[in-house]
């Protein structure tokens, strides 16, 4: 198949713990096409979805990992799948590629779907399982989420689409700072804020549950660092290997069949505790860690999955 990549750019990625490189690590080892380009290189033109971008072939190697041929306009319609990976924060320029990969169907199969990522962002679509999901609130006015703090107690505020532990704050019941950090959000963008019962279970650790296809197939555990509340591998979570548990499996048996049906095909949910806390859709991590620690080829599950779409 010829498959095209559009990601951040792949010269600074640490290849031992990138997802994206590992899954085009995997389609070159099935004898895939790639091409490469970044979100800022895509175009609607003149009825054409088309990228400025390059051939790629990448290597295990630490310093050395790609090779790029020829810069080249891609008409994307002619690939068979493109990879929607590019991290968020997910804003109207994020939201834009979504629109314009939309256009490609149902030629072209695109990875996540286009149209439900752009629908169900990582920290909404958990909105559809209030019963799986800790306290939580969405709002702008300062006044709601202090009455939310008020019931609830100790509290994390953290911005609503942002990635990889960034703007997250804990707020302890005692805390005076919240006003502040409202404040000092709300000065530089017009997007709500998400606050959710803290879950004291975090100290051990968040699990990040991979799914293919809607059909869980493995976990690491993330343990925040000294120090730290948040366990994002960003922001130094250290990864440790786990399985799943009977409350993973009912969760991934709720939300599974809501994820195949939108065209999701790898997903990582984070669960603290008994609590489902988000549905990563846009580019999600974990892959490398978990065939590390369970010596499963996950890259090559996902691959299966989209081979047998494009079947």
């Amino acid at each position: 198949m010829k498959i095209a990549f559009q990601m951040d750019p792949i010269g600074p990625i640490d290849i031992a713990a990138d997802s994206t490189f590992r899954l085009a690590e995997e389609a070159q080892k099935r004898g895939h096409q790639l091409c490469y380009y970044t979100p800022d290189r895509l175009a609607y033109d003149q009825g054409r979805v088309t990228a400025r971008g390059w051939p790629l072939k990448v290597h295990r190697v630490t310093g050395d990992h790609f090779t790029l041929g020829g810069e080249q306009v891609f008409d994307l319609s002619e690939m068979d799948v493109v990879w929607l990976r590019q991290d968020p924060p997910f804003d109207m320029f994020y939201i834009t590629t979504t629109h314009i990969l939309d256009r490609l169907a149902p030629d072209t199969l695109v990875v996540n779907n286009p149209f439900w990522v752009r629908n169900y962002p990582e920290k909404l679509l958990i909105l559809d399982f209030p019963d799986l999901m800790p306290p939580t609130a969405i709002a702008r006015d300062l006044e709601t989420i202090k009455s939310f703090r008020a019931q609830h107690g100790d509290v994390i505020l953290k911005p609503l689409y942002g990635n990889g532990g960034a703007g997250v704050f804990f707020l302890p019941e005692a805390d005076r700072n919240l006003s502040a950090l409202h404040e000092l959000f709300t000065g530089f963008s017009r997007e709500p804020l998400i606050v959710q019962k803290f879950l004291p279970d975090i100290s051990a650790g968040d699990k990040r549950v991979i799914l293919v296809d809607g059909e869980p197939v493995g976990a690491i555990n993330r343990m925040p660092a000294a120090g730290e509340t948040r366990s994002n591998m960003h922001v130094g979570g250290r990864p440790e290997k786990i399985g799943l548990t009977d409350r993973d499996l009912e969760i991934c048996a709720r939300i599974g069949p809501l994820l195949r049906e939108k065209g999701q095909v790898f997903v990582g949910i984070d669960v603290i505790g008994q609590y489902l806390t988000e549905i990563n859709v846009t580019s999600p991590t974990g892959i490398q860690e978990l065939e590390r620690f369970d010596g499963v080829n996950i890259a090559g599950k996902i691959w299966e999955a989209i081979e047998a779409k494009r079947a």
